[in-house]
């Protein structure tokens, strides 16, 4: 079947509220993960076009259009673009299914939902977030408050692209932000008509822009320019740094990354009684987005009396997931994102296989005759620390086992890694939990049950996974707004 994009799809840049070409009138092509064929071009923007992004988002911000709107104004036009989102949800799901080759049913269901509702979550937010006044004397009244940070860039990531536009974007707007937004240049088209409909529900000119492009091109741009008040990036720590150095080459803007992980899930000792429905949840933890994410359940820590029944388990489990062209209401497991995602990942199979470790299920590509990008979800056992699979984020649907004899070992294990994003702990124990949530270096520790959180609690790591703030929760208006201190000296 040849899936064939929505006739409201958008390709241009967004800046100034309008469509426009690329100043060069460049563009760049932007593959179907299921077919490998060419899906559309899109603008190719560069640094005048960035450039002309923000001198618009701050001209915006400085007249006052959105930054000094009242509240509930704000409010209400945020709440008209959630409705917009959902009345055209279906639409928006069909495109990213196909742009980002991400599972229909994963779209429908889980990621325009998440979007939906993180709009209307920080529309509701924006009138429930209160200054301070500080503890003085008689003769002074001092005002602690909150004002938007300016222009703020928001990078985003292939992988989510629609969620992760709103968990930057609602919060940066409630606060009173304009924004200029790189989309992933292999997934920019939900950025681009969602930024429509954002000027349809009433967002200013100005306040919301959108340049596509080539990340070492535009995301450079944006990162060096210096009237960005704020940079928040979703990706790989690697070009998480390379925001920290073109912040230090420019304005010294605020830099908020949110990077990569290896994130464990740990099965203690006392699960024998429910090894199938643990072995399921880590499945989906390990192979959901193919393994496409961030907090991926990529590193399973067994203890060792376990060990042989849970591997049983989690390849049958493995072995369930179709993989399959990513509009078929009937796919669990979608194509990789490109050529290269494949490559990489099948070369991360075969190394583990050489350094002795056992393939237990897939390891392999898939319909190939597609042209596609797809592979098997993999089940790697026999992995020891040292391991490549054990200590590199893969990003594709592959997850590797290893084995434990304490709770102290296990914690060394897991807490052994540059990343701290998130960790998942299976046990009967609350002293057991509690004592893992505790010693466990990661922003986000889920007992019982993978899971980030939801839009009410802060989503970031410690180490190499995060730096600078947090997304979600209302925390995540903290990277948006400027703290300023009011002093009164009353006469």
């Amino acid at each position: 079947m040849t899936a064939v994009l929505p006739a409201t799809v958008r390709t241009q840049a967004f800046i100034d509220g309008a469509f426009t070409n690329a100043v060069t009138g460049a563009t760049f092509a932007t593959p179907n993960p299921a077919t490998g064929d060419v899906l559309t071009h899109i603008a190719a923007c560069g640094t005048a076009d960035v450039d002309r992004a923000v001198t618009s988002a701050r001209k915006a911000f400085n007249s006052g259009a959105w930054s000094r709107l009242p509240p509930g104004e704000r409010k209400t036009i945020l709440l008209r673009l959630a409705n917009f989102i959902e009345e055209h949800s279906e639409e928006l799901a069909y495109t990213e299914s196909i742009d980002a080759g991400k599972p229909i049913t994963d779209c429908r269901d889980f990621d325009l939902p998440d979007v939906i509702n993180t709009f209307r979550w920080y529309a509701e937010a924006i009138d429930k977030v209160y200054g301070k006044t500080s503890p003085t004397g008689p003769e002074h009244l001092g005002l602690i408050v909150r004002e938007p940070i300016g222009v703020v860039g928001a990078v985003l990531p292939w992988n989510f692209p629609a969620a992760m536009l709103a968990w930057k974007l609602a919060p940066a707007l409630a606060a009173g932000n304009s924004v200029v937004v790189k989309p992933p240049e292999l997934a920019s088209l939900t950025t681009l008509r969602i930024a429509e409909l954002a000027a349809q529900a009433g967002i200013p000119a100005g306040v919301l822009n959108v340049v596509p492009g080539l990340g070492h091109v535009t995301g450079k741009a944006l990162g060096l320019h210096d009237d960005v008040d704020v940079v928040s990036f979703t990706g790989s720590t690697e070009v998480g740094r390379a925001f920290l150095r073109y912040a230090a080459d420019s304005n010294l803007k605020n830099i908020v990354l949110e990077c990569g992980g290896k994130s464990p899930q740990i099965v203690t000792a006392d699960n024998a009684d429910r090894i199938p429905e643990v072995a399921a949840d880590l499945a989906d933890a390990a192979f959901w987005n193919a393994g496409q994410n961030c907090t991926a359940g990529s590193r399973i820590l067994v203890h060792s009396s376990l060990k042989d029944e849970f591997v049983a388990a989690l390849v049958k489990e493995a072995n369930k997931r179709r993989v399959a062209e990513p509009t078929d209401p009937q796919t669990t497991i979608g194509p990789l994102i490109e050529a290269s995602a494949v490559a990489r990942v099948l070369r991360y199979i075969n190394q583990a296989r050489s350094d002795g470790a056992t393939i237990a299920a897939g390891g392999s590509q898939l319909h190939q005759d597609t042209g596609g990008y797809f592979v098997a979800p993999t089940v790697i056992d026999n992995v020891t620390p040292t391991m490549a699979v054990a200590r590199d984020e893969i990003f594709g649907p592959v997850v590797a086992v290893l084995s434990f004899d304490s709770d102290e070992e296990a914690i060394a294990l897991a807490n052994d890694t540059d990343y701290g994003l998130a960790a998942t702990v299976w046990t009967h124990d609350i002293d057991r939990a509690l004592t893992f949530a505790r010693a466990l270096r990661a922003g986000t520790v889920a007992i019982n049950g993978y899971s980030e959180g939801d839009i009410t609690t802060p989503f970031g790591g410690y180490k190499t996974s995060g730096f600078g703030g947090r997304d979600n929760g209302l925390e995540a208006f903290e990277q948006y707004t400027q703290l300023k201190t009011i002093w009164i000296t009353l006469r």
